[in-house]
């Protein structure tokens, strides 16, 4: 995997978007929406409508992949 962001194509409401993620994010991010049953477009859509104005998409995404993690380690750390 690569530390280098890559640019990919979304489409948020009908309207194409580029964004750039470093791979691991991508990968994260395309496990999430399966897991949720979402297609990746649509998980993007929903980040973009709830963020803040002043932050960009690729952070928000990015931020969004962080607090999903750290639920998951909370939620293992709870269990053990």
């Amino acid at each position: 995997m690569s530390g280098r962001p890559v640019k990919r194509s979304l489409t948020l409401r009908g309207h194409r978007t580029s964004v750039s993620l470093e791979d691991a994010f991508w990968t994260a991010f395309r496990t999430i929406a399966a897991a949720e049953g979402k297609p990746i477009n649509a998980l993007a859509s929903e980040i973009d409508e709830t963020r803040d104005p002043m932050v960009g998409l690729a952070s928000s995404i990015r931020v969004f992949i962080l607090g999903r993690l750290q639920a998951e380690l909370e939620d293992l750390r709870k269990s053990s």
